[in-house]
């Protein structure tokens, strides 16, 4: 835990650090962000309610951009909460040119139907942009991160310890393309690899329906090498959404 404490430290001052160290040249401030929601519910025979929500942001200022992510999963079934997922990223990157960058990452995620009740992970490493043409967008990040995991009662109860942590190797490849002038086709891998191997996959297609506002659909894959007892390794997620840029 202190491990744990020490990097986070670190990472919370990175923000902080990037505003400090950027040229506040007038007009140079960029901030701008998509905001995402989705949801639906039956009832009758059958009654269930699913929402998810989506708040993705960004912020330029000089050679500093930095991003903040807040996503949320909530599904129930005739009363029964079926899922529920909670998980928010802070990164700054630092731009040494147009293709090169370091970053820092932090995110931490509540997903009880994991048998966790947290995970966070705090990491730090370069980043290459391969191909950026406006276009086309294919970029690779790796570094080394620490990982922090705090189980629940029951299964805590079952293990004999109360918590996991390890060092980790990160890594992201994200790909994007224009489709059209209207549509866009997403497709992010991101990687954890420590005691054991943490993945996820995000594919997504957004197509603009009228000035802002846009329909997105996404198919999520998550997997653990490693689940607790009695968990499975993939869980999937499949979404339509409506999205407003600003």
């Amino acid at each position: 835990m202190k491990k744990l404490l020490i990097a986070s430290a670190i990472l919370m001052a990175a923000p902080f650090a990037a505003h400090a160290g950027a040229d506040f040249v007038e007009g140079d401030k960029i901030f701008g962000g998509d905001a995402e929601l989705g949801a639906t519910m039956t009832t009758g025979n059958t009654e269930t309610t699913s929402v998810k929500g989506r708040l993705d942001m960004k912020h330029e200022l000089g050679n500093w951009e930095n991003q903040y992510l807040l996503e949320a999963l909530y599904k129930e079934d005739t009363g029964e909460v079926t899922g529920k997922r909670y998980y928010g990223l802070v990164q700054a990157d630092y731009k040494f040119d147009d293709k090169r960058y370091m970053f820092a990452n932090g995110n931490h995620e509540i997903d009880p139907f994991t048998g966790f009740d947290s995970k966070s992970t705090v990491s730090a490493g370069y980043g290459h942009k391969f191909i950026d043409t406006g276009k086309t967008l294919f970029s690779i990040e790796v570094g080394p991160g620490f990982q922090y995991k705090r189980l629940d009662n029951e299964s805590s109860a079952a293990a004999g310890y109360d918590s996991e942590d390890s060092w980790v190797v990160h890594g992201v490849a994200n790909f994007e393309k224009q489709i059209t002038d209207t549509s866009k086709f997403k497709q992010m891998f991101v990687a954890d690899y420590g005691d054991s191997l943490e993945g996820r996959s995000e594919t997504s297609i957004t197509a603009n329906i009228i000035g802002a506002l846009a329909m997105k659909f996404a198919v999520i894959v998550r997997y653990n090498s490693e689940p607790l007892d009695e968990k499975k390794s993939t869980d999937t997620e499949t979404n339509m959404t409506l999205l407003y840029s600003f």
